[in-house]
């Protein structure tokens, strides 16, 4: 720890050269040992959530209220990336991974001990909050707290933090949840992320702040904004009544696109050429994946009455199938048409969507869901790498940081309202009991329909690199 301290200057804003090394090397490994855990343990959580989150509102009988256990956590993960990257540049990473942590277990616990659905969803809100700091802040420790040779390699590791949890979460959440119940999926997370937080922090107070003297309110305003918009808007589409409706639509669709446009880069939102169609690529592509794949659970276990761990597998299926192809693109997007590569993964994509829409009838067998969710996550693992190349690669020089802080709120937003979009037809057309399979069916025809737009949108992309990248990064899946 002495030789980790001995590198940096007490002076907020500034830094002496960094200690030789890498993760691994005794400067760092408390610090790498700590954020990998940490992360790790966001990760298990936000990739076991769905499936168990049937079980969750069958037992508080929150069904109409199903979507929301996604879109809550997505809101306000996207105001705590913001968050965390404005306190991080004033006083250094500490005080928001601190308090990024108290909060995201206090959600879990908040969750696990819910005693009605709209508590849980409170938890979630919360986990959210606290996991989009825990997030911004991992990447600031990364860049500010390990020399440049050892950058590529944390940021694999990190990587390899969000696949295993990834391979093994929905099948272990499945048995949890089929055994011992869907709460210990929470309650048992808490203190392993408690310790892993506390082993982290002491190294993150070596670690200074940027150059920012004063906090950046009008940023932080947009993106409470453009949760609070998107919240308002999503609560219109499953309100029963059309006095309650329209007004919450109008509203927050209102408050939601003011913010969206001045937050993203100009020309997002009609999709121009180059840079505002990656991101618009990268929120299309996040709705219709994600939309659907929170309801892959639901319509294993409540349609085709299968258990939690069988729909695990599904989930576990798209997992792997991601990472190759991530892989994939990083082997090939320097040797074929980048446009056509995003819109042969979207392809995918529909294909699979397609396939879960299929299950719905009980003709067919319910490992169509595995083999067909595979299919989609390796078009998303292709389409959601390649977009995120282009992004870093169109933006303009100086701005990278700026412009790319754009792709995780594009992604956050979109699984936001595709899991919002879904849980309100099921409002509107389900029972208390069990969701109503036209509303299941309209909602994933819907996003296969939101990937056509996708495609429209992809043919705006750069066919060829416009500058030169030394490598195609592989991606991580986001925090579901």
């Amino acid at each position: 720890m002495s030789q980790a301290a001995d590198t940096f200057d007490s002076t907020p804003g500034s830094r002496l050269a960094l200690a030789p090394g890498g993760p691994w090397s005794p400067a760092y490994r408390v610090l790498t040992a700590g954020m990998l855990l940490t992360i790790g343990g966001a990760a298990f959580e936000a990739l076991a959530v769905a499936t168990i989150l049937p079980a969750a509102v069958d037992d508080l009988d929150g069904l109409r209220l199903y979507g929301w256990g996604f879109s809550a956590f997505f809101l306000a993960n996207l105001v705590g990336i913001v968050v965390a990257g404005a306190e991080a540049d004033l006083a250094g990473p500490a005080r928001p991974f601190a308090a990024g942590v108290v909060l995201f277990v206090a959600g879990l616990l908040l969750g696990g001990l819910a005693p009605t659905m709209l508590v849980f969803i409170l938890g979630r809100a919360v986990q959210g909050l606290g996991g989009g700091i825990i997030s911004s802040v991992a990447y600031v420790a990364v860049g500010r707290g390990y020399p440049d040779a050892a950058k590529p390699r944390m940021l694999a590791l990190m990587s390899t933090a969000w696949v295993v949890p990834g391979l093994i979460g929905p099948g272990v959440a499945g048995v949890v949840g089929d055994s011992i119940g869907w709460r210990w999926i929470f309650l048992g997370l808490a203190p392993p992320v408690a310790v892993a937080a506390a082993l982290t922090l002491p190294s993150l107070r070596l670690i200074p702040g940027g150059n920012a003297t004063e906090r950046d309110r009008v940023h932080l305003l947009r993106a409470v904004q453009l949760a609070g918009g998107t919240g308002l808007l999503l609560t219109g589409l499953g309100a029963g009544s059309v006095l309650l409706a329209v007004p919450a639509l109008a509203v927050g669709g209102g408050l939601g696109w003011d913010a969206l446009r001045r937050l993203l880069p100009t020309g997002t939102l009609r999709a121009a050429p180059g840079l505002p169609a990656g991101i618009a690529t990268m929120g299309l592509l996040s709705l219709a994946f994600f939309g659907v794949d929170a309801f892959v659970p639901l319509t294993l276990v409540e349609v085709r009455d299968r258990s939690a761990a069988f729909a695990g597998l599904a989930l576990t299926a798209a997992t792997i199938t991601w990472t190759t192809g991530s892989w994939l693109q990083a082997r090939y997007v320097h040797r074929v048409n980048r446009r056509a590569l995003v819109r042969f993964g979207l392809g995918l994509v529909a294909l699979g969507s397609a396939g879960i829409a299929l299950l719905l009838s009980p003709s067919v067998p319910a490992t169509v869901g595995i083999v067909a969710w595979g299919v989609a996550g390796l078009g998303i693992g292709l389409s959601y790498s390649t977009i995120s190349l282009v992004t870093m690669e169109t933006a303009p020089p100086g701005e990278e940081g700026a412009v790319t802080s754009t792709m995780p709120l594009a992604s956050a937003l979109g699984v936001a309202l595709g899991a919002g979009i879904g849980g309100a037809l099921i409002a509107a057309f389900g029972s208390d009991d069990e969701p109503a399979t036209a509303s299941l069916l309209a909602h994933d025809v819907s996003m296969i329909g939101v990937v056509a737009l996708a495609v429209v949108v992809a043919g705006r992309l750069p066919q060829r690199p416009v500058a030169s990248s030394a490598a195609s990064p592989t991606v991580p899946a986001p925090n579901q």
